[in-house]
């Protein structure tokens, strides 16, 4: 019999044994049933072979049907952080580890801390994907909610805290805990105080935090314990469980912004305080189409090197209306190609914006960066700029024409943008040179240099 063939009215033991007899529970006959149906059968007319009672088990099997990241990591980890955009499954994932925590036997006692009373009840207990909805029958809790308790057919209890009220967890004593939404905490480092305090029950006591990322010293603390354990989850990839309203209104709109970096794809984005940028800077300046533009110009920092771990080479594309404001088209940045190579990109890239010249710094191999272009292209207009200050010194005006809102940033630049509000007066956090925004800062500069507004006459 082939294994597509399967035979009418299967329990979850018929599809066990009929399957693999080595497989070790049903959740891994089903995977390998399901990996093995080819041509000749679907997926539907084999879930319609089932029983009830094994359709069931099979809706509510989360190892079988949850993603890798929505799935614990291995390892001896104390806090499992998943930092996620909306609407990406972290909810979901969170209320799974602690059914597993209690179903597995695992845990007795768990504590349940929402922003406020409301919000865990309303996400982590009543949601859509809360605890009360992801339990089969048999196995779902008693919501008490004057008590604001949980209680399982098995004896375990879970407890709704508040991140407003820190002494709540003051006393009561746990052997796993759910956070969610960590990032709004008002009261944030004394509820999480309180709650580790109260984590001492069991062999190895363990907490599972969901939230949306926001650049708050909490969340950089648990982020920096060794013994957290981290998973990134952006809301693209749950795209089959939105509305596919909502992913070409909400996140087409969104992504790439810094509000969409954070809410969709769950980044932990914060700005330096020397920075000569700011996010919100950004922001208000940003475009979706650029005007009609009188300049437009491809700025090269290049590398001195060529391998894997050489500076990248910074190419940008900007360009100059007749308003005098200027608009930042295009970051092409390239790293760890040949000369050849990178020259190439710039030249791709300056047929395609149909640029006016190649700005290129000479005091790193600018000379030689004018001879590989000219190498693929002899007739290539070439402009050089030399660099006779430190990199902070000659960002300067540059970043005063973003505070008087004359420059656009077409689109989004997330790399680029990372580099401009991490750039200090010591640098990069990082130690490494910011080649895109130097080349930024050399097409800006070449621009607001040889480009001068057109006088307009005003009627009075």
């Amino acid at each position: 019999m082939r294994k597509t063939d399967m035979p009418p009215r299967l329990n979850a033991k018929q599809v066990k044994d009929w399957l693999k007899p080595e497989a070790k529970s049903l959740t891994d006959a089903l995977h390998n049933w399901l990996q093995s149906l080819g041509t000749s059968g679907t997926l539907k007319a084999s879930l319609e072979a089932l029983d009830p009672e094994t359709l069931e088990q099979l809706a509510f099997k989360w190892p079988l049907l949850g993603s890798d990241k929505q799935l614990p990591p291995r390892g001896d980890w104390t806090t499992w952080l998943l930092l996620g955009g909306r609407g990406s499954g972290k909810t979901r994932a969170g209320a799974e580890w602690v059914r597993s925590m209690v179903c597995n036997g695992l845990a007795g006692r768990i504590a349940l801390v929402g922003e406020t009373y409301a919000d865990a009840r309303e996400v982590m207990v009543e949601g859509e994907s809360g605890l009360l909805a992801i339990h089969p029958t048999h196995q779902r809790p008693e919501w008490t909610p004057s008590r604001r308790r949980l209680e399982w057919p098995n004896g375990a209890i879970g407890q709704v805290f508040s991140a407003e009220d820190p002494d709540g967890l003051r006393g009561p004593q746990f052997a796993a805990a759910w956070s969610d939404e960590l990032g709004k905490w008002k009261r944030g480092d004394q509820t999480w105080n309180n709650l580790q305090f109260g984590l001492r029950l069991g062999d190895f006591p363990r907490q599972v935090v969901t939230t949306t990322p926001r650049p708050v010293p909490l969340l950089k603390q648990i982020l920096k314990d060794e013994r957290t354990a981290l998973s990134h989850m952006k809301t693209r990839e749950n795209a089959d469980n939105l509305a596919p309203d909502f992913m070409q209104r909400i996140v087409a709109s969104f992504e790439g912004t810094r509000l969409g970096r954070q809410e969709l794809d769950g980044e932990l984005i914060e700005d330096r305080a020397d920075a000569l940028w700011s996010r919100p800077m950004i922001e208000r300046n940003r475009r979706k189409t650029a005007p009609d533009l009188a300049r437009i110009v491809v700025a090269v920092d290049p590398p001195v090197t060529a391998t894997a771990t050489s500076d990248a080479c910074g190419i940008i594309v900007a360009g100059a209306c007749e308003e005098g404001h200027y608009h930042v088209l295009a970051d092409v940045t390239v790293q760890g190609l040949s000369p050849e190579r990178w020259a190439r990109q710039v030249l791709g890239a300056f047929d395609r914006f149909e640029a006016d010249c190649v700005v290129i710094e000479t005091n790193q191999g600018g000379d030689m960066a004018e001879r590989v272009l000219r190498a693929e292209r002899a007739t290539v207009p070439v402009r050089q700029v030399k660099a006779k200050r430190g990199k902070y010194v000659r960002a300067e005006p540059v970043a005063h024409l973003y505070e008087l809102g004359r420059v656009n940033h077409v689109g989004s630049f997330a790399a680029l943008e990372d580099e401009m509000c991490n750039f200090g007066l010591d640098g990069l956090p990082s130690g490494k040179s910011p080649d895109r925004l130097d080349a930024l800062v050399w097409a800006l500069f070449w621009l607001s240099q040889s480009h001068q507004p057109t006088p307009r006459a005003r009627p009075l």
